[in-house]
């Protein structure tokens, strides 16, 4: 009866706050982070199709994908309502549902766990036991180890690409039924991808950051002497690792010389970003990951073998 009462109550929360000028539409989209989301959904479908054996099973599919879009909106959720105090402090993140008083956190964690808890559901019931299981490590690394590690250490980032890594592996074992060298390929070009890319934002955004009291590597490397050298040598990981799924055989020899190429212009611009730390090299750099990633997964895709 209690549940009912505060889902009855979940809309007056998002439409009677001070500032609410959004959709109830808008206002979810922004909890859930629906950017992110997507991101989460292309590289569990790569992991999935990157996997599979045979025809394709649409429905396994589906269900995974369905399951890893509520986990991933649950989770968003779930880290906004831990982090309101500190995004009312950020200009980038101030007008979120929850600082700037759309949404109420009774709400927020209300949604954030029907999501989560759906999403694991979907996983567990309809996909399979291993990819539930990678489901549930995601969400907790991602709330409860990843969102308060920002304001203890600069290695939260390192720490919060682990989550960020997992759906292709989830992909990877919702169509295999286990954990398998390719997979942990995918999981890998994931989780050095994600370095480089954060860095970038962090470096844009350090100000903001150092406001919320996050303690991220821009923050407390004024120079930006580290932030470089550490964005220049995650790139080149990248690169090498990158050529994984060739090696084991996922892909052919077009995937390998994209690879190649693309792995050269992302190195190239975070070279360029180490020579010379700035808010614009940075902005370069960031927009090359974002070209990179979805290139380097669309080459595994229609390479596959």
């Amino acid at each position: 009866m209690k549940a009912a009462v505060q889902t009855l109550a979940v809309a007056p929360a998002l439409e009677k706050s001070p500032a609410a000028d959004k959709s109830v539409a808008a206002v979810l989209g922004e909890l859930f982070k629906i950017r992110l989301t997507m991101l989460v959904l292309l590289t569990t479908f790569a992991g999935f199709y990157a996997g599979g054996r045979g025809p394709m099973a649409y429905g396994l599919l589906l269900d995974t994908l369905l399951g890893a879009a509520l986990l991933a909106a649950g989770a968003s959720a779930l880290n906004q309502l831990l982090e309101r105090d500190c995004d009312a402090k950020m200009s980038r993140t101030r007008d979120r549902p929850l600082p700037s008083g759309r949404m109420t956190p009774e709400a927020a964690l209300l949604i954030g766990g029907v999501c989560a808890g759906a999403g694991l559901a979907v996983l567990a019931l309809a996909v399979n036991a291993l990819t539930a299981w990678l489901g549930a490590l995601t969400l907790a690394s991602y709330v409860l180890v990843y969102t308060p590690l920002k304001r203890l250490t600069t290695w939260n980032t390192a720490v919060g690409a682990i989550p960020g890594a997992l759906p292709p592996l989830m992909g990877w074992t919702a169509a295999r039924g286990e954990v398998s060298g390719g997979g942990w390929a995918l999981f890998a070009i994931l989780f050095l991808w994600q370095l480089p890319h954060f860095l970038a934002i962090a470096w844009i955004y350090r100000e903001d950051y150092a406001r919320a009291g996050f303690v991220m590597l821009p923050v407390m490397d004024p120079a930006g002497t580290r932030t470089g050298q550490q964005a220049l040598s995650q790139t080149l990981g990248l690169l090498l690792v990158s050529l994984c799924p060739f090696f084991l055989g996922l892909a052919g020899p077009v995937y390998l010389a994209g690879a190649l190429a693309l792995g050269a212009g992302f190195l190239w611009r975070a070279f360029e970003f180490s020579r010379q730390i700035s808010a614009a090299g940075a902005r370069r750099l960031f927009y090359a990951s974002i070209l990179y990633l979805p290139l380097l997964l669309a080459l595994i895709v229609f390479s596959k073998k």
